[in-house]
């Protein structure tokens, strides 16, 4: 393995592909504050100048600033592009900034609703380049049964990347700069070559395709690269290359794809290792570096795809999910926080706060308190941060891992994910008790049998009509997701992506619920309530009432906190029974982006009290308003839940005014970093942190251009306010701000 080693310690990642030994051996842990930061140039000045130039513009064209209809986007597509004269770090998608490009791998239809929804059509040139060719989604319909469609017209499983592209693949972009592509493109050559001197069974055969493409896309990324210049077929030597052959990467994946997250992974402590050695050098100062960080996040604010309306409903705010972890705890003890962890957070001073790229804080006990207190301060000033718990996941998962799209753990290099979206739990509740009729419509969508119709609902009853519904609903999840992925792989292939991958990946397969709380609040009030259906003519249930009280979830209290936790572990080992497509290990989320809005709007009254066609809470949060115990109550509640069984991950979106933790910034600070590590501390793993008003909001709300900037934390990402829909903007005003700890 060749690689530049001038000044880098020596060690396996000279022999193979490794750059988690590179990192471990070389970066340096920095404990002390923030005091070392710098603030933007006058350059970098400009660069933002310009970039909020272009999304006002982007604003007033109603979100979209301009499309490509004439070209099917990939790496070789487009000439080059700038933001300035100056640009530091080079490269868009396309050949202008902010331009979006049409990928319809995932689906031609897709794509063309997408650019009619935005006033443009598509070219007849690329319609008749798809007229005899197969897309992603015509493959997944082909081999549709009858009632996997049911479930998702019904809204049961929904959200499924059965039309777009999959995302949540993150490429190990670090490799390009390390290693350089030549070194890349020798490694996968003996890759395919091994496998070739073996039976050539199914799964050989594709590999070895699979192999064919990804090299072909190496070189692509190579020619891309020399579009702008540079030779990237060599390791980069100096800090700014590092930067720039790793962008070219990513640059190079959401060029190729439309995923549904393309995250980043996880690159601030290896950008570090070539800071700190040019800094020592003498050829870089701390003002220049940080200049290099805040043009690389520039580029990476303005990536863009084409979507259609109705995936903004689900993933509302114009979402790419660059997530970047920052932090944790190396193997060895050792913090891997490092100066370029700060400059990485420091971005949203220089910059202003945005949702992109989703910087996601690792926190552990054994983070340096000064970081801590730093992240608390930018998450007081700018809610533009996330945080999920390190020391959860860390034995899991080791010390390099990165993010996808929110709270989604996986090996860098060494595992991927096929993405699934969501079951509605609420739904799928209300259909067990209607004994397979969608309570919307009143016709079958899933397993038959006859529903209970009018009168006290007895919880025994329910309760066990219920498993068997989860048991059938989980065996149908996963055939369906079998055959997205199986279609995806065979149509809308990530080449470039997994050729930054292990040759012998490990495959995570993510399914996910949205309402668990709807659903554990339903069942507490059917156990502890009075709660009588009520029925149609036909039989069928449309609504509740309830008398009495009940325990509700996020007030920790077990008695409602126990069926939450019962309902993930019972969903999750349902699924496992049946066996995943590519032999993928089965994980489950608690999270629904936006799409609690959504889910909400297709699921009917149900057992608790919550109306017809009103929102889910988001992620795993107590429903809107049910936290009557308090802020520290609700996280415990939260708390409980067991990652054993969501190792997809566990969303918990936070809101709470400055005031009620403190009242100078600096109190604040302090109270909100020991709020964070409690709720860690009970085992908590996700949890984003908004701290502002209410008031603050409704004034966004009603008068957008006042904050064209206001950045909020939703579920498991940050948007800016004023780009989400007014149905989605008054969900968030629904939720709880918590006004007391």
């Amino acid at each position: 393995m060749t690689t530049t080693t001038k000044q880098f310690k020596r060690g396996n990642w000279q022999k193979s592909i490794n750059v988690r030994d590179f990192i471990v051996r070389n970066y340096t842990p920095y404990m002390s504050g923030s005091e070392f930061l710098c603030g933007a140039t006058s350059r970098t000045e400009k660069a933002r100048t310009k970039m909020e130039e272009l999304l006002q513009a982007e604003r007033d064209k109603g979100g979209v600033l301009d499309v490509d209809t004439e070209h099917v986007s990939s790496i070789m597509s487009y000439t080059t592009a700038y933001l300035t004269d100056e640009d530091i770090i080079v490269g868009f998608q396309t050949d202008k900034p902010l331009k979006r490009g049409v990928n319809p791998f995932g689906g031609i239809r897709m794509a063309q609703e997408a650019c009619k929804a935005y006033g443009y059509t598509l070219s007849d040139e690329v319609l008749k380049h798809f007229e005899y060719k197969t897309t992603h989604n015509d493959g997944v319909f082909r081999v549709y049964t009858d009632e996997m469609k049911k479930l998702r017209r019904a809204g049961v499983i929904t959200g499924l990347p059965d039309a777009y592209g999959r995302g949540r693949i993150i490429g190990d972009y670090r490799r390009v700069a390390l290693y350089g592509v030549d070194a890349l493109i020798v490694a996968k050559k003996a890759d395919m070559d091994a496998i070739g001197k073996l039976h050539m069974c199914e799964d050989n055969i594709r590999l070895r395709e699979e192999l064919f493409r990804q090299l072909d896309f190496l070189d692509k990324l190579k020619n891309m690269a020399s579009l702008y210049g540079f030779d990237i077929s060599r390791p980069a030597e100096t800090a700014k290359e590092a930067v720039q052959w790793t962008y070219f990467g990513y640059l190079a994946a959401i060029k190729e794809q439309n995923g549904a997250a393309m995250s980043l992974g996880r690159v601030s402590s290896f950008f570090d290792i070539y800071f700190e050695r040019d800094i020592k050098a003498g050829i870089l100062t701390e003002s220049q570096a940080q200049e290099i960080i805040d043009d690389f996040v520039i580029k990476l604010r303005m990536g863009r795809q084409l979507r259609t309306p109705d995936y903004n409903e689900l993933f509302a705010g114009d979402p790419t999910w660059v997530t970047e972890v920052i932090g944790g705890i190396g193997l060895d003890g050792r913090p891997m926080v490092t100066k370029t962890s700060y400059r990485m957070l420091n971005t949203l001073y220089n910059l202003g706060p945005a949702p992109e790229p989703n910087l996601t804080v690792l926190w552990s006990k054994d983070l340096p308190q000064k970081f801590k207190d730093f992240c608390a301060k930018v998450s007081l000033d700018t809610s533009s941060i996330q945080y999920q718990n390190d020391d959860i996941m860390r034995p899991e998962y080791g010390d390099d891992y990165g993010i996808a799209c929110c709270v989604s753990a996986m090996k860098l290099g060494e595992q991927m994910q096929f993405f699934g979206a969501r079951c509605n739990l609420a739904k799928l509740l209300l259909m067990s008790l209607n004994g397979g009729r969608d309570e919307m419509t009143g016709g079958y969508a899933g397993l038959k049998m006859d529903g209970l119709g009018g009168g006290v609902l007895n919880y025994d009853t329910v309760k066990k009509r219920f498993d068997k519904y989860v048991k059938w609903l989980a065996a149908m999840y996963v055939d369906t997701m079998n055959v997205i992925h199986y279609m995806h792989d065979k149509y809308a292939y990530e080449k470039l992506q997994m050729a930054l991958h292990n040759t012998d990946v490990e495959r995570l397969m993510a399914f996910g619920i949205a309402g668990l709380s709807v659903v554990a609040d339903s069942l507490s009030a059917i156990k502890y309530a009075k709660v009588t259906a009520i029925a149609d003519d036909t039989g069928l249930i449309t609504d509740y009432k309830v008398e009495g009280d009940y325990p509700k979830f996020g007030n920790d209290d077990d008695r409602a906190d126990s069926i939450a936790i019962s309902l993930a572990k019972d969903f999750y080992k349902a699924l496992t029974k049946r066996e995943a497509y590519r032999n993928a290990k089965h994980t489950l989320s608690l999270l629904t982006i936006t799409s609690n809005v959504v889910y909400g709007a297709k699921t009917g009254a149900t057992p608790c009290g919550r109306k017809v066609g009103e929102p889910f809470a988001p992620g795993a949060n107590p429903l809107h308003g049910r936290e009557c115990g308090g802020a520290l109550a609700s996280l415990n509640s939260v708390a409980k839940l067991d990652y054993k069984y969501c190792r997809d991950g566990i969303s918990n979106t936070f809101s709470v005014i400055p005031n009620a933790i403190g009242r100078e910034k600096e109190t604040q600070s302090s109270n909100l970093a020991m709020l964070i590590e409690g709720y860690f501390a009970k085992g908590g793993h996700h949890i984003n942190v908004n701290t502002l008003t209410k008031e603050t909001l409704v004034e966004a709300h009603e008068t957008p251009h006042k904050h064209p900037n206001l950045t909020v934390r939703v579920s498991g990402y940050a948007v800016k306010f004023g780009t989400l829909s007014r149905r989605h903007r008054e969900e968030v005003l629904k939720r709880t701000f918590f006004e007391k700890l």
